[in-house]
Order: structure tokens, then sequence, then C-alpha cells
């Protein structure tokens, strides 16, 4: 094929350029095709500005569930667009919010899914109380406890900690259980519980890592203390160990560090027989920053 034929099947291929009207005009028109649809709603958030009869046709499409689920989670998708320009969107916030609260207990999941992320993100109380609703009672769920449990991250408040805790002692699965420890990280009365899981070698590599990223924010010295004493214990998995590591390197005095024998002993073990290259290489690196530090 010639560079000219190229050029000209990629040019068929491309969306054609319209105005934000006309863009509007072809995405709310339900004779056009859903790939039409979908690449003029691409174009058509600046009209949702013009008017709020502009702003209707889009609302409707999103709330219509006899239109493609694409072209309403793309008209979802215009929307959030458009309400990246919030002065200029403050007339029509309303008539978005309660849009997406609709699609929030839309029949499809995709679209409950869409919904509840842009709510969740507004810090919206209707999506947070439909979420804590479903963890409480899953009967009610409207999407995955893990999904819910990652929304309602955005504004994590006390009753959330409880479901949280909830979950973490019965967890419907393993990844509900590892974005409730997540919501948890936030909440300074769930250190003891981080450093039991932290220290606990029956818990997934997952789970022990999220502990020791939470002891981190919650209580980074009980992190160093506790990964010292990994660092020392030969039974203790590799890569929570180069955790350990990386935590003594944050945390540590550098004086102590440097009389700490037992460590230095345990870095230099890791640095030889450490199945990963990577963790080699930190080890490597952290005793080469002790002896430099000792030399000055």
């Amino acid at each position: 094929m010639t560079t000219k034929k190229r050029a000209s099947k990629k040019a068929a291929k491309a969306p054609r350029k319209m105005s934000a009207l006309a863009a509007l005009s072809v995405a709310t028109n339900a004779k056009k095709t859903t790939a039409e649809r979908v690449s003029a709603l691409a174009q058509a958030p600046e009209a949702v500005m013009k008017s709020d009869d502009n702003l209707q046709k889009l609302c409707n499409v999103v709330k219509n569930t006899e239109e493609p689920v694409q072209v309403r989670l793309e008209a979802i998708n215009a929307l959030a667009t458009a309400a990246f320009a919030v002065a200029t969107f403050e007339p029509y916030r309303n008539d978005y919010i309660a849009t997406l609260q609709e699609a929030a207990v839309d029949p499809n999941q995709e679209i409950r899914e869409s919904a509840l992320g842009l709510l969740a993100s507004e810090k919206n109380k209707f999506a947070q109380k439909k979420l804590l609703d479903g963890l409480k009672n899953p009967a009610k769920a409207l999407v995955p406890p893990e999904k819910a449990l990652q929304l309602l991250s955005y504004d994590v408040h006390t009753e959330a900690y409880g479901v949280a805790r909830d979950i973490v002692d019965n967890s419907p699965n393993e990844l509900a259980r590892q974005e409730a420890l997540r919501v948890l990280a936030a909440d300074p009365n769930s250190t003891k519980l981080f450093e039991k899981l932290l220290r606990d070698k029956d818990e997934t590599r997952e789970v022990r890592q999220v502990a020791a990223s939470a002891l981190n924010s919650l209580a980074p010295q009980k992190l160093q203390e506790h990964a010292r004493e990994m660092l020392l214990d030969d039974s203790e998995y590799e890569d929570i160990q180069a955790t350990s590591l990386s935590a003594v390197k944050q945390f540590g005095d550098d004086e102590e560090v440097a009389k700490d024998k037992a460590l230095l002993k345990s870095v230099n073990r890791m640095s030889a027989d450490a199945k990963s290259s990577k963790y080699k290489k930190s080890a490597k690196d952290f005793l080469a920053m002790v002896a430099e530090k000792e030399e000055k």
C-alpha cells in the first residue's frame, strides 16, 4: 500500500471534526450508530454549558435504559468533562448530580459504577449511604464490596471504619478484605491491627504489604521497630524483608543502625543470598550508605 493510500485510509477512520452543538445533535440521535454517537460525545461537552436544554438532552441519554450502554457511559463521561469547568458549569450542577444519583441505582452495573465513582469523588452523601448500606446488607449492594470500599476511601469517616473492620474480620473475598484494610489505613485506632497483620506469616503477602504501608503513615516508628525484627528473622519472606529494609533506611537512627551488628549481618546476608537481584542491590546500597556515613 502506498503512503498516500495509507494516509487516505487513516483519514477515513479518524473521527469527523464538528462543532460542539453538531456533536450533541449526533450524540442524542437514536438513529445514528453507537460508534457515531460515542465519537460525537467526545466532542459534545462544550455544548452542555450553552443552555439548560442541551444539558437535559445529555442527561436524558444517561437516564434512558433503552439506550446502548456504551452511549450512556460516554454521555456520563461527557457530563463529567463539562463539570470540570467548575464556574461555568455551576448553574447545571444540581441537575448533573441528580442524574448521577438516578444512574447510581441503574439496572446496569457499569452505569452504576461509573455514576457512583463520580459521586464518590464529589463526597456525595447519597452515594456514601448507598455504598455503606450495600456493605452492611449485601442484598442492597449496588457494586461489589471491594469497589464500594474503594469508592468510600474518597471521604473516609467513622461509620466507614466500623464497616471496614467488620469486613476485615468476615470478608466476602480477599480483594474486599484488602480494600477494607486500605480504608483503615487512615484510622489511627487501627495501628494495633496493622502491627498484628504485619507480623502474621499466615497472612497473604499482599495483606502484610498493605499493613506495612498503613503503618508507614500511621506509626512510622512502630514500623521501624517491627522492620528490624523481621530483618533478623531468617524465616521471613524475602519481599517482606525488603520492605523492612526500606523502613529501617527511612526511619532508623543512623548512629544506632551503624552500631547494630546483628542487623548489619542480616542485611549483608541478604545482599549475598537474596533470590531477587533487586533485593540484593537494595541490601548492597544500604550497606554502602551505612559505610559512607560512618566515614563521615
